[in-house]
């Protein structure tokens, strides 16, 4: 996507570093880094400089082609990377699709760059799948980012959205603020500006009312890990929309690439589900009056917080799956079915 009219993905191979925007600056500042170490890598994982399931799976991969180019243990380093986020399997698979390779610098690179290249080309698939499910003017709520910056390029709940605008169908946006992190106001909204979509901010405990009052014709949200049974973790608030989305009759669809799918852990209960620091509940930070960014504490200071990051829908609340491969039902033979459907390229 365009940023200043310059293309971007959300991280990439510059040289012998890894290239990233720093997400956490957004949306007052947009700024580029660099992570030339193993260190540096996961520590822009861990601390959310790079984030987004299918973005985390790509930058690992990276991650991995640096850890060979710079002499690193590839077992160490995969080990590293792989506790950095637990939640999402996209980094998993990104750190496999990198390791099974020959254990050669020129190799791995390579291999990350297909990765890459293959993420970005399910994003822009599920765009043009998403978006047969939208009319003229359609109203999509969304939960967190699940944009271009979280997939790469074009986004999974967002390529919809941008595949509808771009053929001319004027979709309307209502971004969840997504607390305690707020990726919704800061970085959904700032993507919705970037491209020129009409969209409003609203408080994520607000949805519900707006569904109820049919404001809403559809729920889109991305994932972080589908069980094989459908049951899906994602950014916390999701499940709410889901509940809201079932008691008034709003199609609740999930998009995200089959990298997201896995398999190998049978429903929601047996995902890892991180908690994060107290801060990130108890502190906001935004631009003040004066045009200062500044972090301040809401609640007393004797008052302690919970912050799990992302929570789990069952399969039942979710009406379908937005892949790379078509519309999928959210059950274990319409999973088993998209799996042995091609992939683009």
């Amino acid at each position: 996507m365009k940023v200043n009219g310059k293309d971007y993905r959300a991280t990439w191979w510059d040289g012998d570093a890894i290239g990233f925007i720093d997400q956490r600056l957004l949306p007052h500042r947009f700024e580029t880094a660099t992570a030339r170490t193993l260190a540096q890598v996961a520590e822009a994982i861990r601390n959310m400089a790079v984030r987004g399931a299918p973005t985390i799976g790509v930058m690992g991969a990276y991650g991995m082609a640096l850890a060979a180019r710079n002499g690193d243990s590839l077992d160490a380093a995969y080990d590293l990377l792989l506790n950095t986020r637990p939640t999402a399997i996209n980094l998993k698979v990104g750190l496999d699709a990198v390791r099974s390779v020959s254990p050669d610098p020129v190799a791995m690179l390579d291999a990350a760059r297909a990765h890459d290249d293959a993420e970005v080309a399910a994003a822009r698939s599920i765009g043009g799948h998403g978006a047969a499910l939208l009319t003229h003017g359609s109203r999509v709520l969304t939960h967190c980012n699940a944009g271009w910056l979280a997939a790469q390029d074009w986004g999974t709940a967002t390529s919809p959205v941008y595949t509808a605008a771009r053929e001319g169908l004027s979709p309307f946006v209502w971004v969840s603020e997504t607390r305690p992190r707020l990726q919704g106001a800061r970085i959904t909204a700032w993507e919705m500006v970037q491209e020129g979509i009409d969209h409003r901010l609203t408080a994520d405990a607000a949805a519900a009312q707006l569904m109820r009052q049919r404001r809403v014709d559809i729920v889109i949200t991305g994932a972080d890990r589908i069980a094989a049974n459908g049951d899906t973790a994602n950014k916390i608030g999701t499940y709410s929309h889901a509940l809201a989305a079932r008691a008034n009759g709003v199609p609740f669809y999930v998009a995200a690439p089959l990298t997201t799918f896995d398999r190998d852990t049978p429903d929601g209960e047996a995902i890892p589900i991180e908690e994060r620091d107290e801060d990130e509940v108890v502190f906001v930070e935004g631009l003040s009056d004066d045009g200062v960014v500044r972090r301040v504490r809401v609640p007393p200071v004797e008052t302690l917080a919970i912050n799990p990051a992302f929570d789990m829908t069952p399969a039942d609340l979710i009406t379908g799956f937005i892949t790379e491969v078509g519309i999928v039902p959210a059950t274990p033979d319409g999973i088993a079915d998209a799996f042995r459907r091609p992939r683009p390229s």
